[in-house]
């Protein structure tokens, strides 16, 4: 078992960081940029969250398993979860499987250097929301 125990934890927790990326100008801006639609889907546990750049705002939506994406990216928690710290290369898990991505691949990795910023607010969002017992990597 993973770090996370359920799977309404981890959906709640991550799909609350994403909408404050979404939030957040200087990385949605670039994100939108992209008109991507990004399925993200977790494994131990289960959580499906769609990331629509395709629209005037990055819409955030957990759950959501109708829309068709551009870009399907499969993970363990746990990678997810030490990719928001920036401990994951993504070219690396790639490689290893670790993550999968169905899709236009340069797009996704151009996105890298937009989204950043977004390592070092994940710890912050952590502790202000109630994850702290997570503010680990």
């Amino acid at each position: 078992m993973g770090l996370f125990k359920d799977s309404e934890t981890f959906e709640k927790m991550l799909a609350g960081f994403f909408k404050l990326i979404a939030d957040t100008p200087v990385i949605a801006d670039k994100l939108l940029a992209s008109n991507l639609i990004v399925r993200f889907r977790y494994s131990d546990p289960e959580v499906v969250i769609v990331v629509d750049c395709s629209g005037d705002r990055v819409d955030v939506r957990p759950g959501d398993r109708e829309t068709k994406e551009i870009v399907d990216m499969s993970m363990s928690a746990d990678i997810a979860h030490k990719f928001w710290f920036g401990k994951v290369n993504l070219m690396a898990a790639l490689t290893r499987k670790q993550m999968i991505a169905k899709g236009p691949i340069p797009k996704i990795l151009k996105l890298l250097p937009a989204i950043k910023p977004s390592y070092a607010m994940y710890p912050k969002y952590l502790e202000e929301n109630g994850y702290a017992e997570y503010n680990v990597h």
